[in-house]
């Protein structure tokens, strides 16, 4: 019986020893990683990452999202950011990182389910719901921008970004005293500005 409890223990000590050498080279890994970084060496970035490379490490293939993205590789930075998004189906910002090499290859599908999986998880959150009125703006699909742009403007009501956007796509919609209102209020939060002027100019 002791016996096996010593063999028991020297087993458990010897992982809980290999946990700590490999977090030690994973964080020596990072380390470099980001000083090769800093000086835009991304090749080596990469590499400095893969030396220690687990794929059901979360933080490496986010990190390696990242760091193809910057290298210009935009389908690899797209496979591992969905290796992320499979390690942790709830986190926002591997969502967020996908759409960057999804922007980059010209996936707007993509781009759009990555920014509605995200409201799904927090409604509320403005980076998904400011951008997805642009995109809807862009296809001058104007009901579903104001949707989102107005999630926005409750939010943050003195936010130059979503108060100019929620003027101007209730000028498309033809609602020229919410326009004319929203114009005045950018004007105040940034007066003179260009695009606010234009379009108290276009209701005139």
């Amino acid at each position: 019986m002791e016996t096996k409890l010593r063999r028991l223990i020297i087993f458990f000590v010897a992982i809980a020893l290999t946990s700590n050498v490999f977090a030690q080279n994973l964080s020596n890994s990072f380390k470099n990683s980001y000083a090769f970084e800093k000086k835009g060496e991304y090749n080596n970035a990469i590499e400095a990452i893969k030396k220690n490379y687990d794929e059901k490490s979360y933080e490496i293939n986010l990190r390696l999202g990242w760091l193809y993205y910057m290298s210009g590789l935009f389908t690899e930075s797209s496979s591992y950011y969905n290796k992320s998004i499979m390690l942790k189906a709830y986190s926002i910002e591997a969502k967020l990182g996908l759409v960057l090499p999804a922007s980059a290859l010209g996936n707007w599908e993509i781009v759009k389910k990555q920014y509605n999986d995200i409201l799904k998880i927090d409604p509320n959150n403005t980076t998904a719901n400011y951008r997805l009125g642009n995109i809807y703006y862009g296809n001058k699909d104007y009901q579903n921008a104001l949707k989102h742009f107005e999630k926005v403007a409750n939010l943050y009501p003195f936010d130059y970004d979503a108060t100019l956007m929620l003027a101007w796509t209730s000028f498309k919609l033809g609602k020229t005293k919410e326009a004319a209102v929203l114009f005045n209020k950018v004007l105040i939060i940034q007066p003179d500005d260009a695009s606010a002027n234009e379009g108290l100019k276009s209701i005139k």
